[in-house]
């Protein structure tokens, strides 16, 4: 196994704010390796058992993984915009011999209409650490897709850290500025006064907020 620098798009950008252990095309990302056990725990008691499942921004590919060793009845279309990132998930995929993991689509939620790609029906859409890494439209149209995707009762699942009504801990608002000072457009997103509100103009309501470990969250919401 090898390591890796900062993993960079084609235009030489960071968009890890880890150094990554790569064995072929797999990638390794240690926080994965700390949280994904807790992530896929929420997950089984929070969302669905089976159907179609896409993720948004899957990076490595390892929380994919790590929900489907558990759950091998769903069909899981994991996305990124980046190429390396869906070489790690397509590796992943066939080092697993997961049959269920679909090949990685190149989906930039900033883009209108990005959900068109998305065949129907979809049991629910997933982003695990990527609005705080991106600009706010990501958030958006995330969000917009999720609201024009999913049918009635259908849910979208969260996970990052947050602020809550312009609060957050010591520790979030330091990576906060450590976000900012990396790109201007990236930070912790307000929970309450950005994420839910853009979500209920599109028909998404709040259902459940599990507290994470690390001032993380994750956070489910259900389209009306």
């Amino acid at each position: 196994m090898a390591d890796t620098d900062y993993q960079k798009d084609k235009d030489g950008r960071e968009i890890a704010l880890e150094a990554r252990a790569a064995e072929e095309d797999r990638l390794f990302s240690p926080s994965a390796a700390r949280n994904r056990e807790a992530i896929r725990e929420v997950f089984l008691q929070h969302m669905p058992p089976e159907g179609l499942i896409v993720e948004i921004g899957s990076g490595t590919g390892e929380h994919a993984v790590e929900i489907l060793k558990a759950a091998p009845d769903l069909i899981w279309q994991p996305s990124d915009p980046d190429e390396t990132s869906r070489r790690s998930v397509n590796g992943w995929a066939r080092h697993e011999a997961l049959a269920n993991l679909r090949p990685a689509l190149n989906l930039d939620v900033t883009q209108a209409g990005w959900w068109r790609e998305i065949e129907r029906p979809i049991a629910g859409i997933v982003s695990i650490n990527m609005i705080h890494i991106a600009p706010f439209a990501a958030a958006e149209g995330l969000i917009a897709g999720a609201g024009a995707k999913l049918a009635s009762g259908d849910k979208l699942f969260l996970y990052g850290p947050f602020r809550r009504n312009g609060h957050t801990a010591p520790s979030n608002e330091d990576f906060d500025q450590s976000l900012k000072s990396r790109h201007p457009s990236w930070g912790v997103r307000d929970l309450d006064l950005e994420i839910i509100p853009l979500a209920d103009r599109h028909n998404l309501s709040l259902e459940t907020m599990v507290e994470m470990p690390a001032n993380n969250l994750s956070v489910m919401f259900t389209r009306r």
